[in-house]
């Protein structure tokens, strides 16, 4: 990645899982990095405060809120690229509070391409997510799957990406749409599923409350994640600039199935039971999701190192064994639903 050695990368969303990720390969690869993070008055800076401080010596951090466009074109001010991962994605969430998603999600990523705009930036990012499929009407998902907003949150998603690709249609943006799917690792929130049987686990529990169990996900771990992402910034432009491109394991596999391995992985034994709270309405519920990762294969030289059932076995003990840390696990509320 030589051609990241003079870059200075705007970071939306660093403070957060797969941001942080990020941030950290952008600088193994040689960049600077502005990093933004969520205005808060506890001054943390999200999970950028547990990087090492070797990696953050090339990193700026700037507090502050997508939803403000003034902030945005003064952060984005001296940048050459910008990767866009900043958003509200928990869909539980979008339920209650569908305006924040809209406010967040929708606007803030045009106050982010209005500021890459201005900076007059090489390459930007919109990071996506496999639930603007909806449930899967083909397997494996192909880039050219209907777009279906069965949640407030992926109907937002839908709208950003739309419309970060509209910047590319009027103004010769140099967009790429990387879309993610079901992502997990070290950091993640425990409004997933992973981390929620996870830490469960590790707090001593045996009975583990869980939504529905028969959907299937396609799981990738969060630092193949993170190098698609950026490959979406260092890709030549005629393979990727103007495209949207999936980045999955191409493995499919149910959330009962993954209960199952974790339970072996960290050598426990497991009972489920269904938690009404964490089930979604009928029809809103992503019933399958499996990607076809064949195009970032071919015009991003991505693939996945934790692919298939061997690789999310690995990906899984890499997972749980985070999550034993107790400073880790000292982070999470393993007996509280978080929405």
């Amino acid at each position: 990645m030589e051609d990241l050695k003079d870059a200075r990368v705007l970071v939306t969303g660093s403070d957060g899982f797969i941001g942080s990720h990020v941030v950290e390969e952008l600088v193994r690869a040689g960049a600077k990095v502005k990093a933004v993070v969520l205005y808060n008055s506890f001054n943390s800076w999200g999970w950028l405060d547990t990087v090492s401080a070797d990696i953050m010596k090339s990193v700026e951090v700037i507090a502050g809120d997508i939803r403000d466009p003034h902030f945005m074109i003064s952060a984005a001010a001296g940048c050459t690229d910008v990767m866009h991962l900043a958003a509200l994605i928990a869909i539980p969430f979008s339920y209650a509070a569908p305006d924040s998603y809209v406010e967040t999600n929708v606007r803030g990523t045009v106050n982010v391409l209005q500021a890459a705009r201005h900076a007059g930036v090489r390459r930007f990012v919109q990071t996506s997510t496999s639930e603007v499929y909806g449930s899967a009407q083909f397997v494996p998902i192909k880039e050219s799957h209907p777009l279906v907003g069965q949640s407030p949150y992926s109907a937002s998603k839908i709208a950003s990406d739309q419309m970060a690709l509209s910047f590319h249609a009027s103004f010769d943006m140099p967009v790429v749409v990387v879309r993610p799917f079901n992502t997990y690792g070290p950091r993640q929130s425990a409004r997933a599923v992973i981390p929620t049987i996870i830490s469960q686990i590790a707090s001593g529990k045996r009975k583990i409350r869980l939504g529905a169990v028969s959907p299937t996900r396609d799981f990738s771990f969060v630092t193949d994640t993170a190098r698609g992402l950026i490959a979406g910034l260092t890709a030549p432009a005629e393979q990727s600039v103007g495209q949207t491109i999936n980045l999955g394991s191409g493995f499919e596999i149910s959330v009962g199935a993954t209960a199952s391995m974790i339970a072996e992985v960290m050598q426990a034994e497991l009972e489920i039971e269904t938690d009404e709270a964490r089930l979604r309405p009928a029809n809103s519920e992503v019933e399958r999701l499996w990607a076809d990762n064949s195009k970032a294969r071919q015009q991003l030289g991505w693939s996945p190192e934790f692919g298939g059932l061997d690789g999310m076995r690995r990906g899984l003990e890499k997972t749980a064994q985070w999550f034993m840390d107790p400073a880790n696990l000292a982070r999470y509320k393993a007996d509280v639903y978080n929405v």
